[in-house]
């Protein structure tokens, strides 16, 4: 997968797929896999960080779309700008 610059470059769908090859990494190394948390972290900006992966909420689904679904509603709580339009 090719980075985008800003999580503004991503559509909901598209961070969704991003997303889901965290949850699951197949055909990738570890050194990958650790790249893609990172960048996570990066462009999602969310005080979490990693552990909105690793350590969900009690009251947050535990999937990939539960994440996308945070990471939004974080975004626009805290006034930073959200995905590009589908």
């Amino acid at each position: 997968m090719d980075y985008k610059k800003k999580i503004t470059d991503y559509s909901e769908s598209e961070f969704l797929d991003f997303v889901r090859g965290i949850f699951n990494p197949a055909n990738t190394t570890e050194n990958k896999d650790v790249e893609n948390v990172l960048y996570f972290e990066e462009i999602t900006e969310h005080p979490d960080g990693s552990d909105l992966i690793f350590y969900p909420r009690d009251n947050r689904e535990d999937s990939p779309e539960g994440i996308a679904q945070e990471v939004k509603e974080w975004r626009a709580a805290n006034g930073k700008p959200g995905f590009k339009p589908e």
